[in-house]
């Protein structure tokens, strides 16, 4: 137990540095189905972080919420986007 808190603890440091940075998060919806989504990360909180990921057009973003144990078992895999 000790040690997968050791690794959502440095998920969260790890998120934390990342606040404001633009990032690619894939999410697993099941039965062999995965969305991909960019956005900026805006906040870290004790149990979730939030991401302002775009839409489809310009004023239509949405601010999702995921926690850092989605990172851990695969629901989600996050990377920064590369800067152009």
């Amino acid at each position: 137990m000790a040690m997968e808190q050791d690794v959502i603890d440095k998920i969260r440091a790890s998120v934390t540095m990342q606040i404001g940075s633009r990032v690619k998060i894939k999410q697993d919806e099941g039965r062999h189905r995965s969305s991909i989504r960019e956005g900026v990360l805006q906040g870290a909180y004790p149990s979730v972080f939030t991401v302002v990921v775009d839409g489809r057009t310009p004023g239509e973003e949405q601010v999702l919420s995921y926690s850092y144990s989605d990172i851990v078992t695969k629901v989600i895999r996050m990377k920064l986007c590369e800067a152009s």
